[in-house]
């Protein structure tokens, strides 16, 4: 009788023990405020990766393409070629999402993270796109500078290239010299005849991503192309159903 009751104490004790931290399962959203403090702000920012979305994410291999949104919530989305403010004048994305190889966008994190401490958000302009539209995009600046030739296949692609800036605590740009998509030797990235501002805004930018993985492109100050692993081309339309999280 004695042991029937040591049993069942234990049992009941064990059932209303607090988990340990390993235990814990976190499914709230780490949403930072702009509003916050960049102190505030960073002791936040490790909570990132443990919001509903991302733990599912943890679960699907390398290769599978994720949209960034459901990993932070302060990415800032200005999808252009969802819109006609783009070099083409044309609507070539059918919704303003952004997709990238999950070991892409994993590491993209890692950045915005480093940026936050700075004060800062990322605006993502352009992530993962469809080999069709660099054929659209080809055609009308058929300028490998600017354009990568869908006969090669851009890193776009292939869902490991990003094109972005970054934003301050109120949500505005910070100065980079030029607009997204300005071809011209003002955008390249050795071009030094700017404001020191500019050029120091261009250096974080820069920075911050090569040490997470990125590598920039010489004629495009907003271009990053990831050079720790390289994917096939893929074709597949950007999904306008927000219920599909991955392809």
């Amino acid at each position: 009788m004695k042991n029937t009751l040591y049993l069942f104490l234990c049992f009941v004790f064990a059932c209303h023990q607090s988990p340990n931290a390993d235990q814990q399962t976190v499914v709230s959203e780490a949403t930072i405020s702009t509003e916050k403090t960049t102190e505030e702000a960073s002791k936040s920012i490790s909570t990132a990766y443990k919001n509903e979305d991302s733990l599912y994410y943890e679960t699907l291999h390398d290769t599978a393409m994720v949209e960034l949104i459901r990993y932070d919530k302060d990415f800032v989305l200005d999808i252009k070629y969802a819109t006609t403010d783009n070099f083409t004048k044309q609507l070539l994305y059918d919704c303003g999402r952004s997709f990238l190889r999950k070991k892409v966008a994993k590491d993209l994190l890692n950045a915005h993270q480093a940026f936050k401490k700075l004060g800062f958000r990322i605006k993502i302009f352009d992530g993962y796109r469809p080999h069709s539209v660099q054929f659209k995009m080809w055609d009308l600046t058929p300028d490998k500078r600017y354009v990568g030739n869908p006969y090669k296949g851009s890193m776009h692609n292939r869902g490991c290239a990003v094109d972005l800036t970054l934003v301050d605590k109120n949500g505005k740009d910070l100065t980079m010299g030029t607009v997204y998509d300005f071809f011209g030797q003002k955008a390249h990235i050795t071009y030094t005849k700017l404001p020191k501002d500019v050029l120091e805004n261009r250096r974080i930018l820069k920075e911050i991503l090569e040490k997470n993985g990125f590598r920039a492109l010489e004629t495009e100050w907003w271009h990053f192309s990831y050079n720790r692993n390289v994917y096939s081309i893929l074709n597949t339309p950007i999904p306008c159903d927000v219920n599909v999280k991955q392809f």
